[in-house]
């Protein structure tokens, strides 16, 4: 069982930034696949970066974000750079068992078997 927690989140002007941890307990990140999903009120989860055996980002964020992590200290980071108005969201980060999965599948929020709990960024004008 994977324990995940999200930390990070806050009020944020656009054009700022931001960067979100994912610290883990329970197992050892370093053979688990990691994503970043945000999700805003009545919409569903949206993905927004994977780090596994490859990276990748979702076009709306990419230039702009970067998914880093540290297996030495469990965790998974999302640095924002460059915040939009429409980054605001609840992020919540992800676990998933393979870290070998293909584009297809990492985009999709039913193929993940742990989630954290979630941390509100919000960004004003």
């Amino acid at each position: 069982q994977v324990q995940l927690v999200e930390s990070g989140g806050g009020l944020v002007q656009a054009g700022g930034s931001l960067r979100l941890a994912c610290a883990a307990s329970g197992r050892t990140l370093s053979s688990y696949g990691m994503a970043w999903f945000r999700q805003t009120p009545g919409k569903e989860r949206e993905f927004v970066a994977w780090r596994g055996g490859s990276t990748l980002y979702a076009d709306s964020v990419k230039g702009r974000f970067t998914i880093s992590r540290d297996n030495a200290k469990n965790t998974v980071y999302l640095q924002m750079n460059s915040l939009k108005l429409e980054d605001t969201a609840v992020y919540y980060c992800a676990a998933n068992r393979s870290p070998w999965r293909s584009p297809n599948m990492v985009i999709r929020a039913d193929d993940y078997d742990y989630w954290g709990q979630g941390t509100q960024v919000t960004v004003s004008s």
